[in-house]
């Protein structure tokens, strides 16, 4: 689970964050500020030009979500995730993207009065050797009083609020375990079970070998394997989020659009969501290619090319239906038509 501490820019989210992991059992500090950095490395300045934000950009909001859950894949237990959030629609898609993988969070909110959060605000000193740094931090923090008083109406809906004015990071700390035992930091409601008719539509791609053999990818955020795909995003079109997704998982840019297979209808039977799955044709991955693959560690441990009957032994039996119908669509040039990975019409 996650354990997100919200609140003003200054009001001792990370002090209290660091006290916490020591409280918590199988507990881990992730601080996703150290992807905004990242992204300073990665992304051209043209693109970091267009916002005064890394929370503006999708690709920060979405990668917040992957290591997450990558992250306790690798250390199960809790994730402490002292971040500011004060954009409702940015909440609801992290926490989203959360819920999407099963991992329920607890919203705390730290509160302190503002004189006291200006107080400690002035106080800090951050980077000690850049005075110039510790100026623009401190500006930051104090420009951002306004929208944390503008979104304290949704967060106090959310999160569980503690007044630490009068509190020491340690006793802030200890409000918050205590807070998470006792149940009074419950669960995000956008983390429970979603409603029956919550469906989505996602779509996968195909692709082979020399051999034959399908590849697959090892996904760090839910059990067993499966092909390259994901969700489809509103406005796209189903083989267009297919070549997406696999330019984003594995870095490979399809030459032409892959060809349906099948459709697939999974009803929505809590925790799944069902709703519509593609299932298309890449096509056939040269051993050049495949040697070029590049997985993104947050998300994907490992790719293979396996036989049908390997991956009978790797996959759930439902996804692996599809993929089953779908090869022999394959084999007879057409497209099925599945509920729940059988046949249908």
């Amino acid at each position: 689970m996650i354990v997100w501490i919200n609140g003003a820019f200054g009001a001792g989210k990370t002090s209290a964050a660091c006290e916490l992991i020591d409280l918590i059992p199988n507990s881990t500090f992730y601080d996703p500020e150290l992807i905004g950095g990242g992204l300073r490395h990665l992304l051209p300045q043209k693109k970091l030009a267009e916002v005064t934000d890394f929370q503006d950009l999708p690709i920060w909001r979405r990668l917040v979500v992957d290591t997450a859950a990558a992250l306790l894949a690798e250390l199960p237990g809790v994730l402490v995730v002292p971040m500011t959030l004060l954009r409702q629609e940015y909440r609801d898609e992290i926490f989203g993207g959360l819920a999407a993988r099963r991992i329920p969070v607890h919203h705390v909110l730290l509160s302190p009065e503002e004189t006291i959060l200006r107080g400690r605000i002035a106080g800090r000193e951050e980077f000690a050797d850049d005075p110039g740094h510790n100026e623009r931090s401190e500006q930051w923090a104090y420009e951002h009083i306004e929208p944390y008083r503008a979104a304290l109406e949704w967060i106090t809906a959310d999160a569980l609020t503690i007044d630490t004015s009068a509190l020491t990071p340690l006793e802030t700390a200890e409000r918050i375990a205590e807070a998470v035992r006792n149940g009074e930091a419950g669960e995000c409601g956008i983390v429970q079970t979603p409603e029956p008719r919550a469906e989505t539509v996602a779509s996968g791609v195909l692709l082979f070998d020399e051999q034959g053999r399908v590849l697959l990818v090892d996904p760090t955020y839910k059990p067993g394997w499966e092909f390259p795909g994901g969700v489809v995003e509103p406005g796209e079109a189903p083989a267009e989020a297919g070549i997406r997704e696999v330019a984003e998982e594995l870095g490979l840019h399809l030459r032409t659009a892959p060809k349906l297979l099948v459709v697939d209808w999974e009803a929505p039977e809590p925790p799944a969501y069902g709703g519509l799955r593609f299932l298309f044709d890449g096509g056939l991955l040269s051993h050049e290619d495949a040697a070029q693959l590049l997985l993104p560690g947050s998300e994907l441990r490992g790719w293979r090319f396996v036989t049908e009957h390997e991956a009978a032994g790797m996959m759930p039996p439902t996804r692996f239906e599809r993929l089953r119908w779908a090869l022999r669509a394959r084999e007879r040039a057409t497209v099925l038509n599945l509920e729940a990975g059988v046949p249908v019409g």
